[in-house]
């Protein structure tokens, strides 16, 4: 049973990239928060503003202004990834804020590092603020109780199929291969759910190298070992879906050259956001592969034909499917029903549900005691669901190697020896 709440002031923010359904959540918890007669205040711009101490960017929501709100995309509080962990001054103008509007309690919507910024608000303040975070990310990487996604998620890739099936059917009428960059820092899973529901050709994420760096070259030849094995079966088309998290994977030097290869910037910049990640959008990966790849297949003696595609941002605002307009309802009750509860009084959680029931996840379990970050759900690369994955990809595999007639058919694809083919790929399959 809830306890009476002690003040009847809560506020509720967004941070980090949009995802569909963060109105769902402003929704639920707006409306929860009337019929408790809480008042709820919403801040505009996430952690932007009331860092600098400044108040006045908020609006009182009441339930008119967010009624049928739930199936629209965007945010009506705006985001920004302002880190107010970055300076001591910085969180002590949060908690003055809060102190001086009279809000004791607050809800954030967001990914891990909203999720961290959460955590500290919640031990800065001393108990005195009660929190709970919303995890909402399409790259589904929080630790959430089982199979549970980050709400947006299945937003995403279910608009995200769509588009992936629809290159899919021009690269065959065209004969050429398109290279799909997917949104997903340090998982791929939203790369995954893409390639995978899509019947994509090849799918890389960056948890296939099991954190070890990568390379240039090995990305390039994984995916040439797939355009030679599908065109010894007379295929000249094919699509690749890459994870954005395989830039992280590359060492950053690396990675500095050859963006600024040629001339200054050629493939964009390399710059880091307020959490200290690399601003992925900031470089053209894609474009770069592509280059990588057209030079790299001259050598072979083949001419391809490559587009390169970033797919992310079409899907981040977009209207949600019924399965994130009915999650968001359930987090942002949840959210409410939490703060109220004597459970808050004592941690701040993040939401989330396991077997329909409410389960608060306490900010000490979910960050990691190593990194001081919260913990990060990476695709299980020895599980059956990704072994189907793989099944159903054509890339470049060891018994290729191993079968004498099938060696000597992918060689002489492009005019090589079979030991000499095994010598220049077989470093990919582990040989």
């Amino acid at each position: 049973m809830a306890q009476e709440f002690p003040t009847g002031r809560l506020a509720v923010l967004v941070g980090g990239g949009p995802a569909p359904g963060i109105n769902g959540v402003i929704s639920a918890v707006t409306i929860e928060a009337v019929n408790n007669d809480m008042e709820v205040i919403g801040f505009r711009d996430g952690f932007k503003w009331i860092s600098q101490g400044i108040s006045d960017r908020h609006k009182i929501l009441h339930i008119d202004d967010v009624s049928g709100l739930h199936l629209r995309g965007g945010s009506i509080l705006g985001t920004s990834r302002t880190n107010p962990t970055k300076s001591e001054a910085q969180m002590k103008n949060v908690l003055k804020v809060l102190e001086e509007m009279n809000i004791s309690a607050l809800v954030t919507i967001g990914g891990d590092d909203t999720a961290y910024s959460a955590s500290h608000v919640y031990r800065a303040g001393g108990g005195k603020i009660r929190v709970a975070h919303v995890p909402k990310t399409i790259d589904n990487d929080l630790t959430l109780p089982g199979s549970a996604p980050t709400f947006g998620f299945e937003t995403a890739r279910h608009l995200g199929v769509f588009i992936v099936r629809n290159l899919a059917e021009d690269a065959k009428t065209t004969s050429r291969w398109y290279l799909v960059v997917s949104m997903g820092r340090a998982a791929g899973h939203l790369a995954m759910g893409l390639g995978k529901a899509a019947a994509a050709t090849l799918t890389i994420i960056p948890e296939e190298f099991r954190g070890r760096q990568v390379t240039f070259d090995e990305l390039c030849d994984i995916i040439i070992g797939s355009i030679i094995k599908r065109r010894a079966n007379n295929s000249h088309y094919g699509v690749v879906v890459l994870a954005e998290g395989l830039i992280e994977a590359i060492d950053e030097k690396t990675l500095t050259e050859a963006v600024n290869s040629g001339q200054l910037g050629r493939y964009g910049k390399v710059v880091r956001d307020d959490h200290g990640h690399l601003r992925l959008g900031e470089i053209e990966f894609g474009r770069m592969i592509k280059d990588l790849l057209t030079e790299r297949l001259k050598h072979l003696g083949l001419e391809m034909a490559f587009v390169d595609k970033d797919l992310g941002y079409e899907l981040r605002s977009a209207d949600p499917i019924p399965f994130d307009a009915e999650y968001t309802r359930d987090l942002g009750y949840g959210a409410v029903k939490f703060i109220r509860s004597d459970a808050a009084a004592n941690y701040g959680a993040v939401i989330s549900y396991a077997e329909g029931r409410m389960k608060p996840l306490p900010f000490d379990e979910m960050i990691d005691p190593k990194t001081g970050r919260m913990r990060v759900r990476r695709v299980n690369v020895d599980g059956e669901t990704y072994e189907c994955a793989r099944r159903y990809m054509i890339r470049l595999e060891r018994s290729d190697f191993e079968e004498p007639k099938r060696l000597a058919r992918l060689a002489s694809t492009i005019s090589m020896k079979p030991e000499d083919f095994r010598a220049r790929f077989g470093y990919i399959v582990g040989l």
